[in-house]
């Protein structure tokens, strides 16, 4: 008994071009969403950087979660009331957090004071 086989045929290579394709628009996808700025950032200056001597009034502000004190009394207009303690936008103002504030809490108050003129920021343990 003989059992016949079809006919063997060429093996075709498989098409590298749609392949191809695929990377060029993978390639093509990944250029357009790339950014290539730079982020914006909050500069600030470390603490004990300096070797001048501090005169002026306090300006400590504590960040708590639920609100801000300035030289240990509760404020509600943050900005207004540094204004009264400052003399010129880069005086320094010390800013210190309490435990269980996030980090997203204290660049909101950093970017606030930032935007009502604020230059001089030190940010405390």
């Amino acid at each position: 008994m003989s059992f016949a086989f079809s006919i063997q045929t060429r093996r075709r290579k498989p098409s590298l071009t749609p392949m191809i394709d695929v990377v060029f628009l993978l390639l093509v996808f990944f250029m357009l969403a790339a950014r290539f700025t730079v982020e914006g950032g909050i500069s600030i200056a470390p603490a004990g950087g300096t070797t001048e001597s501090y005169s002026g009034p306090p300006r400590l502000v504590v960040i708590q979660p639920d609100g801000l004190l300035l030289n240990g009394r509760a404020v509600t207009d943050l900005a207004l009331e540094l204004d009264a303690l400052t003399q010129s936008p880069d005086d320094m103002i010390l800013l210190r957090s309490s435990d269980g504030v996030d980090l997203q809490r204290l660049v909101d108050v950093m970017e606030a004071l930032t935007q009502a003129g604020f230059t001089g920021l030190v940010l405390v343990e």
